[in-house]
């Protein structure tokens, strides 16, 4: 099967999915299109029990699609540029430290804190495997990811300044857990006698502090060169070369490119839309990656429910996938709380914050995708069956859950 072939199926697909939701089921689009394509994705497996052309035709289908390509390397840099457009800068900076810490500290405290209760509970259950293999689950399963985060949070109703700290925790911990991810895979895959603290400092450095700089410059050549013109054709044309082109130059200089396109994003959509942009201008890129956000999430969420054909964790793995979905709550808890501690007195944290961070940690595609890309040596069965647990409960659950969840703790604190 050809790519326009798979791409105009998956298109259709979408579209019939997106109507139904928004027609019957009418739950937030990133859930209700992946709750559907869930549900189809089972009716496939039962029909298949009866006649497995079908199943295996799905399976094949899905097969042809490499999941952890597409969205690392075609939709991320698209979603995260479109998520990172819309968020206002100047509520970021009042928050600066919070997200910091969320962002780095609180993904390496929930990395390790993950891995090692997971090197101690799977063997109970008769799946131990080695302690670098259960880091590389804690680092792929610790970052928010910014793309489910930021659909949920549409419709939460969660207070301004928290919110604000969610959306800018998941845009920049996304990148860092990729960069913490990539560094574990690299000692998992030398050894550790191989590599040195120096060379992992180096390693972390280059790709996140790479990224940032280099989100920085291209913002400013793309800002210089919208505010030169008054022409939203041509503008809309840029902020595309700058997510494709920048997140491929990136790629090729081995920096960080998520962290790239998040602050060449926040560049555009906060200095480029005030000062370099006409309200035409502003209101067609709005327009257009709001377009471009809505259909690459709908393609992403029915990805994910239908990649359930593929995922041995019913038959084999499902009670490790349930324990995982605990011990991950456990971690991001922890990840949250301690920085809340050492934050306190500089910032005004509205009552609960904590459970509601952990709650609202969503995980999703990003975490799919890394542990899609573990080599089989690595126990890739295992660890994708608790990913893939984590991600759908995390999703569905937390997901449908977090706004009443919000509204009780507003009532019972008159916020």
């Amino acid at each position: 099967m050809n790519l326009f072939t798979i791409i105009a199926l998956l298109t259709t697909v979408c579209a019939l999915f997106a109507y139904v939701n928004f027609r019957f089921v009418k739950l937030p689009t990133t859930i209700g299109l992946m709750l559907i394509a869930l549900l189809v994705s089972i009716g496939i497996m039962i029909v298949g029990q009866f006649n497995t052309s079908v199943l295996d035709g799905v399976k094949g289908l899905i097969s042809e699609i490499d999941f952890s390509e597409v969205l690392m390397e075609v939709m991320l840099s698209f979603l995260l540029f479109a998520g990172a457009l819309h968020t206002d800068m100047d509520l970021m900076r009042e928050q600066k430290w919070s997200i910091l810490s969320f962002a780095t500290l609180g993904v390496l405290i929930s990395t390790f804190l993950a891995g090692t209760l997971f090197f101690y509970v799977l063997p109970l259950l008769g799946l131990g495997i080695p302690f670098i293999h259960c880091l590389l689950l804690g680092a792929l399963i610790s970052p928010t990811d910014p793309i489910a985060v930021l659909g949920i949070l549409k419709e939460a109703k969660i207070p301004k300044n928290l919110e604000i700290v969610i959306t800018g925790e998941s845009l920049f911990n996304d990148g860092v857990g990729v960069v913490v991810f990539l560094t574990i895979l690299q000692i998992a895959i030398m050894g550790p006698s191989e590599i040195t603290p120096g060379e992992v400092a180096f390693l972390f450095g280059e790709e996140v502090g790479g990224g940032l700089l280099l989100g920085m410059v291209l913002g400013y050549i793309t800002y210089r060169l919208m505010k030169s013109i008054d022409h939203y054709q041509t503008e809309v044309l840029l902020s595309l070369a700058l997510v494709m082109g920048g997140y491929a130059l990136a790629s090729a200089l081995h920096f960080s490119g998520p962290l790239a396109v998040v602050v060449a994003g926040l560049f555009i959509g906060n200095k480029g839309r005030t000062e370099a942009m006409s309200s035409e201008t502003v209101e067609y890129l709005d327009k257009f990656w709001e377009l471009i956000d809505e259909l690459l999430n709908a393609l992403l969420f029915v990805l994910i429910g239908l990649e359930i054909v593929v995922v041995s964790f019913l038959d084999e793995y499902w009670l490790a996938g349930l324990i995982g979905i605990l011990l991950v709550l456990i971690s991001r808890f922890a990840a949250v709380f301690i920085p809340i501690l050492f934050l306190r007195r500089s910032v005004n944290f509205m009552p609960r914050t904590p459970m509601i961070m952990t709650w609202g940690g969503l995980r999703g595609g990003i975490s799919i995708a890394l542990a899609l890309s573990l080599p089989a040596a690595m126990n890739k069965d295992l660890i994708l069956s608790i990913t893939y647990s984590i991600v759908i409960f995390s999703i569905l659950i937390q997901g449908i859950t977090l706004g009443p969840i919000v509204k009780q703790i507003k009532l019972k604190f008159d916020l």
